[in-house]
């Protein structure tokens, strides 16, 4: 009798391989990129090789300027025109204490006391950069001209004997003074400051207000412990925002001051543009800003906010 066999299962099919997961979007984040670093190395990056190398050049426009290696232009322009370096300073730090002094008080009622008008407000403070710089400052010159109601309340609450001591005015006008020039920094970039406080202020949860209540602190303890810490990189951002424009500004300082108010920018712009010395306005250029990222610098790590650097 024959032996029944059984039949072989049947072959499964086999299953494909798997082959592993291309990586598509390895390369996306750097092509997202490459728009923003083209833009800065033709824009930025490449402008900034090109002053250094004319900062260290001699020559003059009928001979034609070459790259010598002179970097006793630097010295030459710093000696020549350190004054001028000293005022920006002094006048941009001027106006950005006013610009917080001001500006700080106006961001605490928009994020905490504006209510349904905030928006109007914020609004009122935006609307000036509709404007041109140009018109605003040439506004403020109308201002503060001679014979104003202005400089006619100054001289009647006898503000213009005391910064006349302080050498801020001459005493009867306001126009061409160092304090015309400080104001017309501080309207045209308050909003510098204001927008960063803001945005710093309204972080803060309100409940850590009610928590420094409840334990019985009086409003001033809990601005001073609670409110200004926290928005110290509000505050950071915004004396960086005033005070790196102010510093080279030279609008202001044309059209509100004199002779006696040149700032550094001022000088860089006459180099550039009427007597071409190109070597000395690079080398003015290049300082200006080497004395801006010291002293930003040092500023944001005194501060406590390096993680804005």
């Amino acid at each position: 009798m024959a032996t029944l066999t059984e039949a072989p299962p049947p072959l499964s099919p086999t299953a494909p391989e798997k082959k592993p997961p291309r990586r598509r979007g390895r390369f996306t984040p750097y092509w997202l990129l490459l728009p923003g670093i083209l833009w800065l190395l033709v824009f930025f990056a490449l402008p900034m090789i090109y002053q250094a190398s004319t900062s260290v050049q001699t020559g003059s426009l009928e001979t034609g300027y070459k790259v010598t290696w002179h970097f006793a232009t630097y010295w030459d322009a710093l000696s020549q025109y350190w004054p001028q370096f000293l005022r920006s300073i002094l006048y941009a730090g001027a106006a950005t204490i006013l610009c917080l002094v001001l500006g700080y008080p106006l961001a605490y009622l928009i994020a905490f006391r504006a209510g349904r008008w905030r928006n109007l407000i914020m609004v009122l403070v935006i609307a000036p950069f509709f404007t041109s710089f140009l018109i605003r400052t040439l506004a403020w010159k109308t201002i503060l001209a001679d014979g104003g109601p202005v400089v006619g309340a100054l001289n009647s609450l006898h503000v213009l004997d005391v910064t006349s001591w302080l050498g801020w005015t001459t005493g009867d006008r306001v126009l061409a003074t160092p304090l015309a020039v400080v104001c017309g920094l501080t309207y045209n970039f308050l909003p510098f400051m204001i927008l960063p406080l803001y945005t710093s202020l309204e972080r803060i949860d309100g409940r850590l207000h009610e928590a420094a209540g409840d334990l019985y602190a009086k409003p001033v303890t809990t601005f001073r412990k609670v409110t200004f810490p926290l928005s110290m990189p509000g505050v950071v951002s915004g004396t960086l925002l005033t005070f790196i424009p102010a510093a080279g500004d030279y609008v202001n300082a044309d059209l509100l001051g004199s002779t006696d108010t040149r700032m550094v920018g001022n000088v860089i712009q006459t180099q550039f543009l009427r007597i071409l010395d190109y070597p000395t306005a690079a080398a003015l250029s290049f300082i200006l800003m080497a004395a801006i990222l010291f002293m930003v610098t040092f500023y944001i790590r005194r501060s406590g906010t390096e993680d804005l650097v």
